[in-house]
C-alpha cells in the first residue's frame, strides 16, 4: 500500500538526504562503529546541507520548517541505509533537544544558542536519568543550589545520548531538594564549564556508533541566564516534550523494522534450500506476510500521530501507544528476520545481525514499555 502522508517536497528532500548519506556517512559506517562514536564534523556537514534543526527560524540560521514529516523522512532513510546508530544523535538533536531551545528559551538565549544548533557547531543532549532511579525522575539527587547569579550544580547522570560529543547539555536538577516534581529545574551546561566532566563512553550491546556517556558535575557554576523557563518548572517542561520524543522513537522503530523486512525479503528471494528460494516455503511466506501486515498497520498509526503532532494535537496517551507498540513490534520483526536468515543472521557482516542488537534498547529508552502502558491505563481511569 502506498504511503499518502508525503508530498513532492518530501520526496525531493528524501532524495537529497539519501545522497547525503551515501556520500558523507555510509563510507564511514565501519570506522564509526569501531570507534563507538561518529565524527562530530558530520553534524556541521548536515547543518550546512540543511538537514539539521530545520524548525529553527530563518533569523537564527534555520529553515523555519516545523513539519515533522521531514524528521520522519530522515529516520526512514537512516534505517534503510543501515545507519540508525550513526544518525541517532542527529535525530536526538532535531527531535528531542531542539524543542527545549525553541519553546523555553528567551530572546537572548535563542540568539546565543540557536545559530550554532542549526549549523551543527553546537551539538545538544538532554540529561535526565541518574544511576539507580530509572524513570522515577522525582527522586533525582542532582542538585543546583542558587548562589547569587549562578547555580552550583552537583551530581551525575548516565545513559546520555550524545554525551561525549555534546556542547550544550540540558540538565534536570533539583533547585529545591525538599520538593519532588516541583523542585526540578532545567539548565543548560556548556562544554568547558569548570567541574563538568564526562565519564566513559558506555559499552553497549548495540547502537555501537552512538556515543552514550556518564556525566559528572562537581560544583559547576551555571549562570542563572542558562536556566530554561522558570525555576521549578522543569518537570512540566519535560512532560510536555515527551510525546514528540516518544513519537520520534516510534518512527525509528517502524522504519527500522521495515528496513529489516526489506533486507529479509531480498535474502529469502536469493537464498536457496532444497532447490528453491527459502521465501517460497509456506512457513517463510506466512512469517513475511505477518510482518508486512503488522508493519503496514503500524505505519498507518504513526502517520496519523505525525499529522496530530503537526496540528499540536498529539496526546501523551497516543504517543505512549505508538512508542510501546512499535518498539515491541521492532523486536519481534528483528528476531523473525534473524531466524529467516539462518546462521548468516548471526554474523555481524550482515545488517540484520547489527539491527537485531540495535533494536533491543528501544523499548527501554524514552520510557519503558511498562511505563507506556501505565500512562495509557491511567488515562482510562485506573
Amino acid at each position: 500500500m502506498d504511503r499518502t502522508s508525503f508530498d513532492d517536497e518530501h520526496d525531493m528532500f528524501r532524495k537529497a538526504f539519501r545522497t547525503f548519506l551515501d556520500r558523507e556517512m555510509a563510507p564511514h559506517r565501519d570506522e564509526w562503529t569501531a570507534a563507538e562514536i561518529v565524527d562530530r564534523r558530520i553534524f556541521a556537514k548536515a547543518g550546512e546541507a540543511g538537514f539539521l534543526a530545520m524548525a529553527v527560524p530563518e533569523e537564527f540560521g534555520g529553515a523555519g520548517v516545523s513539519d515533522f514529516r521531514y524528521s520522519q523522512v530522515i529516520v526512514e532513510e537512516l534505517c534503510q541505509a543501515d545507519l540508525l546508530p550513526h544518525g541517532l544523535g542527529m535525530t536526538l538533536h532535531n527531535d528531542v533537544c531542539l524543542p527545549y531551545f525553541l519553546d523555553y528559551c528567551n530572546d537572548e538565549q535563542k540568539a546565543r544558542w540557536l545559530p550554532g544548533i542549526a549549523s551543527g557547531e553546537l551539538i545538544t543532549a538532554v540529561a535526565m536519568t541518574e544511576p539507580g532511579i530509572g524513570s522515577d525522575l522525582a527522586s533525582m539527587t542532582t542538585t543546583a543550589i542558587r548562589d547569587g547569579d549562578t547555580y552550583v550544580l552537583n551530581g551525575s547522570k548516565t545513559f546520555i545520548t550524545n554525551g561525549i560529543n555534546a556542547d550544550l547539555v540540558i540538565v534536570a536538577a533539583k533547585t529545591d531538594p525538599g520538593q519532588r516534581h516541583k523542585g526540578i529545574s532545567l539548565m543548560v551546561v556548556e562544554r568547558g564549564m569548570e567541574g563538568f566532566e564526562r565519564g566513559r563512553n558506555l559499552d553497549k550491546v548495540g547502537m555501537h556508533a552512538q556515543d552514550t556517556a556518564e556525566l559528572f558535575f562537581t560544583d559547576v557554576r551555571v549562570p542563572v541566564e542558562n536556566r530554561l523557563d522558570e525555576e521549578g518548572s522543569g518537570f512540566l517542561l519535560l512532560v510536555k516534550n515527551l510525546p514528540q520524543e516518544r513519537l520520534s522513537i516510534a518512527l525509528a522503530a517502524v522504519a527500522h523494522a521495515r528496513a529489516m523486512l526489506d533486507w529479509t525479503v531480498e535474502y529469502a528471494s536469493e537464498r536457496q534450500a532444497f532447490g528453491q528460494p527459502i521465501g517460497s516455503f509456506q512457513n517463510s511466506r506466512f512469517k513475511l506476510a505477518e510482518m508486512l501486515t503488522e508493519l503496514t498497520i503500524a505505519e498507518t498509526f504513526v502517520d496519523r500521530c505525525v499529522a496530530a503532532l503537526n496540528e499540536q494535537e498529539l496526546s501523551a496517551e497516543e504517543a505512549a501507544m505508538a512508542k510501546w507498540w512499535t518498539t515491541e513490534l521492532q523486536k519481534r520483526v528483528a528476531d523473525a528476520c534473524v531466524q529467516l536468515h539462518g546462521g548468516y543472521g548471526y554474523m555481524n557482516e550482515y545488517p540484520i545481525a547489527r539491527a537485531w542488537a540495535d533494536a533491543r534498547v528501544t523499548s527501554i529508552y524514552g520510557g519503558t514499555t511498562e511505563i507506556m502502558k501505565e500512562i495509557i491505563g491511567r488515562s482510562m481511569g485506573f
